[in-house]
């Protein structure tokens, strides 16, 4: 039995929630990278391009 203290062996596993995380983080990656590259072939200088680079980082919450 437990004596109060944090004991990371006593909690169950989950593999779900951590691949979960995992799955997001390249989801957004690569939605950073797409949108990095459709910006540039739009030919938006480069002062803008991190202008809406932020914006769009902003509505992925980052």
């Amino acid at each position: 039995m437990s004596d109060g203290n944090y004991n990371r062996n006593l909690l169950p596993y989950k593999p779900f929630e951590s691949g979960l995380r995992a799955g997001r983080a390249q989801m957004r990656e690569l939605a950073l990278k797409a949108f990095r590259e459709w910006i540039a072939e739009a030919g938006y200088d480069e002062d803008a391009q991190k202008e809406h680079l932020l914006k769009f980082r902003e509505k992925l919450g980052l």
